[in-house]
């Protein structure tokens, strides 16, 4: 972490004790970002409890109105529930909202950001403006995903894009993360299973639903996404066909994406277009993307771009990402952002 001086933001995360708050934590560290001193927040813990912010001992505390005292951003990673309860109280504190959790997406006003993608897609308004407050949303990692594709591709005059994603279980939170690891100990031990969050078996199995007493449903969770997606798009771009698989995975989205063109393209025109939107694509004679090979890495890695053998101008992409790293680095690059606008 740099020097702290005081001139340099206070940072409060709600949520901290969450997969996206400990992430979040790592990446304000791992991006030099300048913290004079984190405010850690949580409603699932209790107050007081021991927790370690830029390398320093400190303590989890409650959420109350004054919490947010003197706090430059307030980062939201919990739970949805427990951002809309209080966002307001951090805005009254002066701080700038950013939130990662879909709990203020119905804020009026509210701005969704990708900064990594303004020079495809221009960035919102406020922030063309240097508004320096208010709420903004950091998107889901699938939404940050989509939305690059697509703002990658566009120039190119897809007629078709399809993406599908393969969901990893971290995106439940740890919860989910927990119940993968005891069914997975369960059944290699011929045991029963518990299934609280999913409602049905996740370990060894791909899912096209979940459990009817598990909520959201997973056709729910498709439809927030191609909301959100279309929500950041707005006009700007055709919105993907998008659909989703549960995979019994920990962490990191998979994908494969479908692209058809107007008229023939070659794989080097999508190769640079997809760089210039800040994938990673993978050299000649690398291994292809994966979920265990792109952890800790802020990029979407993308595979070998292959022309489908029955459509002369369709090709198939197929690209991993961790979900964390990826949601909590647009996260903290929309506060760089606004430090400098």
């Amino acid at each position: 972490m740099p020097t702290r001086a005081d001139s340099s933001p206070r940072v409060a995360i709600c949520g901290a004790s969450s997969l996206r708050g400990k992430e979040l934590q790592q990446v304000l560290e791992d991006r030099n970002f300048p913290v004079s001193d984190f405010i850690l927040l949580d409603e699932s813990l209790p107050a007081g409890t021991l927790a370690e912010a830029g390398g320093e001992p400190t303590f989890i505390r409650p959420m109350k109105e004054d919490s947010f005292e003197g706090a430059r951003f307030a980062f939201f990673a919990g739970s949805a529930q427990e951002a809309a309860r209080n966002w307001k109280v951090a805005q009254r504190a002066g701080s700038v909202v950013i939130d990662l959790t879909g709990g203020a997406a119905e804020v009026p006003g509210a701005v969704p950001w990708i900064p990594g993608i303004a020079k495809q897609l221009s960035p919102p308004a406020a922030a063309e403006k240097g508004v320096k407050d208010g709420v903004f949303l950091s998107p889901s990692a699938a939404t940050l995903i989509a939305c690059t594709l697509v703002a990658a591709l566009q120039g190119l005059s897809p007629a078709r894009l399809v993406i599908l994603f393969f969901l990893p279980v971290s995106e439940r939170g740890l919860a989910g993360v927990d119940e993968l690891e005891s069914q997975t100990a369960a059944l290699l031990s011929f045991r029963s299973i518990e299934q609280p969050v999913f409602g049905v078996q996740v370990a060894f199995n791909l899912l096209s639903e979940y459990g009817e007493t598990s909520p959201p449903s997973l056709d729910e969770v498709r439809a927030r996404l191609a909301r959100e997606v279309a929500h950041y798009l707005a006009g700007r771009a055709a919105a993907p066909a998008i659909q989703l698989v549960q995979a019994p995975v920990f962490y990191g989205y998979a994908f494969a994406c479908y692209a058809e063109f107007a008229s023939p393209r070659e794989p080097m025109e999508l190769e640079a277009a997809l760089a210039a939107a800040g994938a990673k694509l993978v050299r000649a004679g690398e291994p292809g993307p994966s979920n265990v090979s792109v952890a800790g890495e802020s990029e979407i890695h993308l595979g070998r771009i292959e022309r489908d053998p029955n459509a002369s101008a369709g090709f198939w992409l197929w690209g991993a990402a961790d979900n964390l790293r990826v949601a909590a680095t647009n996260a903290v690059r929309i506060a760089e952002e606004l430090l400098v606008s």
